[in-house]
């Protein structure tokens, strides 16, 4: 095939294109191009590689905010009007809570009737010598609280704010007195036979010695002016009506969750730390024992009212437990009884006689025993639905005491194992905590979680 002829013009575009390669070539363009080419990668992945990670942005600190609640202080009061007691001011209770020694109880006065707190230690120490001749008083042998109590509209205070966890009579044979401790840490008083000396008040008194829950109050009958206080931030108090004053006597790094005294003995306190029982001594201002008797907090103590060496414990960890104080070996003593539970068990009690133990979880059990605390005669079970209850005997062995879902007290008979519930008009709200007079038959203290407290009497 022969060659294609080209054309003028395609000669002319071959030639210029041959003289601008030579032209290209002499100069050395597409090397130096090819050079600068490679070199630019080259950098551009170093640089890739050594590009620093970018530094954080400073951040302001964050500020954690706490509830009124958590920090153990009370609600601010609200502008509308109400009957609730007023918000105790922040100024005495925090002096209290720095102090460990002893200060007046005035510098912890949240709420008075008359002038301060005066109606209320005069009640005390009047009533206190007056009460040694009732000591024999109180047992209840024929007494029938199904048919002889009421509650009367004046027998219903409302002592403190917020929930309360420990409700107790102080000893007195001619006055009537009621302790109760919240969870905020205040202590009130509502002196029921009070006068209004100074023509105003309620005979309610509340003091603020604690910054978290009280867990138990302690009055001895053959001490009736020193109240002894519980709490869960570690701290024992004692309240001295004699000399006027708080006073921190012990503290720990633990929660307290149970306080009680032996009834023939009003120099020594027993309490509860997380399973270990801890021996107080009055005298000497220290812990003089301690023993491991569970493995969960000691919800309750109760001395054998008769022998003074047999007291009962209930516990979180699902046991109910019967000790004896003389067999004791190093830091644990000898348990006689242990009534097991599949559930936390709140309260255990001795009966008035100490033939029965009490105790009280999801279920009410009554256990009866015969000469000695061992044989176990007849049981008793009673279903309940909240737990915040604690059963509790009342002035023989023939009844318990415990509230109910419908805002009444129901009875419970241990002979014939039938319920009688108690109702009122007055009573607005579940009552959870109870307390016997000791010398009063027929006087029931029902203390509530909105911080009611309600006197039944006999009719």
């Amino acid at each position: 095939m022969a060659p294609e002829t080209l054309t003028e013009y395609e000669r002319r575009r071959m030639e210029n294109i041959r003289r601008n390669g030579e032209v290209m070539a002499s100069l050395k363009l597409r090397r130096i191009a090819s050079d600068l080419s490679s070199s630019s990668a080259q950098q551009s992945m170093a640089t890739t590689k050594k590009r620093p990670c970018p530094s954080p942005t400073p951040r302001s600190p964050v500020v954690l905010r706490r509830s009124l609640r958590t920090r153990g202080l009370p609600p601010n009061r609200s502008p509308s009007p109400s009957s609730d007691p007023p918000s105790p001011p922040p100024n005495p209770a925090s002096a209290a809570r720095e102090r460990i020694g002893p200060f007046p109880t005035a510098d912890t006065l949240v709420r008075g009737s008359g002038s301060a707190d005066r109606g209320l230690i005069d009640a005390i120490l009047g009533a206190s010598k007056a009460s040694e001749s009732d000591h024999v008083k109180g047992r209840g042998s024929g007494f029938d609280p199904r048919r002889s109590m009421a509650l009367r509209e004046e027998k219903v205070r409302k002592v403190l704010r917020e929930r309360i966890l420990a409700v107790r009579f102080l000893p007195f044979g001619d006055r009537t007195v009621i302790a109760a401790g919240n969870k905020l840490g205040h202590l009130g008083f509502w002196d029921v036979d009070y006068s209004g000396g100074d023509g105003d008040g309620d005979g309610v008194f509340v003091y603020f010695p604690h910054r978290a829950p009280i867990s138990g109050i302690s009055v001895h009958l053959d001490s009736p002016t020193k109240i002894f206080t519980s709490c869960y931030d570690g701290f024992i108090c004692l309240m001295d009506a004699d000399s006027e004053t708080f006073n921190m006597i012990y503290s720990c790094g633990y929660s307290i969750y149970s306080l009680c005294q032996a009834p023939h003995d009003n120099t020594s306190l027993y309490f509860g730390e997380r399973g270990e029982l801890k021996l107080f001594d009055l005298r000497v201002g220290k812990v003089s024992g301690s023993w491991d008797l569970h493995e969960q907090r000691i919800n309750t103590i109760d001395f054998h009212p008769e022998n003074v060496n047999l007291f009962a414990t209930s516990s979180t960890d699902g046991t109910a437990c019967i000790w004896d104080l003389r067999r004791s070996k190093e830091n644990k003593l000898e348990c006689l009884k242990t009534v097991q539970h599949n559930r936390a068990v709140h309260s255990a009690h001795f009966s008035p006689s100490g033939s029965c133990l009490a105790t009280t979880r999801y279920a009410i059990s009554c256990i009866c025993f015969k000469k000695t605390l061992i044989d176990v005669m007849v049981s008793m079970q009673k279903t309940i639905l909240i737990s915040i209850c604690r059963a509790i005997w009342g002035w023989d062995d023939s009844y318990l005491y415990l509230g109910n879902m419908r805002r009444a007290v129901d009875v419970i008979s241990v002979a014939d194992r039938t319920t009688t519930t108690l109702e009122s008009e007055h009573v607005t709200s579940i009552p959870c905590r109870f307390a016997a007079h000791p010398y009063n038959v027929g006087s029931l203290a029902c203390a509530t979680a909105g911080g009611k407290v309600f006197l039944w009497t006999k009719s």
